[in-house]
């Protein structure tokens, strides 16, 4: 039975990431940051600009090798729509503990 109306579902996730090299993590975010299909002409920041700004942050770097495009892939009839996220360097946010407030923390 298909549906008429696509249900739409969020999903929040937070992963804690150690890097042991940072320069890997830099050269991996400067591939993918050059591959990507960008019109740079229109953009604020050339390529080079937006290189060396990556390269000095590792949150945004890490961030930036996030590739939400994948968790569905191989799921014919889901996709994902839009996304929000981010790194922060140090310990877990106050407000992002696993568990608070979430329905599966109360079972």
């Amino acid at each position: 039975m298909e549906q008429a109306k696509p249900i739409v579902v969020q999903l929040y996730c937070r992963f804690e990431i150690a890097v042991d090299d940072s320069d890997v993590v830099f050269e991996a975010a400067e591939r993918r940051l050059r591959s990507a299909d960008i019109d740079w002409p229109s953009e604020q920041d050339t390529l080079e600009e937006a290189v060396a700004e990556l390269r000095t942050d590792l949150a945004q770097s890490v961030a930036s090798l996030v590739d939400p495009d994948r968790v569905l892939a191989d799921v014919p009839g889901a996709e994902v729509r839009r996304g929000r996220w981010w790194a922060e360097i140090g310990a877990p946010s106050e407000r992002f503990q696993p568990g608070f407030g979430s329905p599966a923390a109360e079972t």
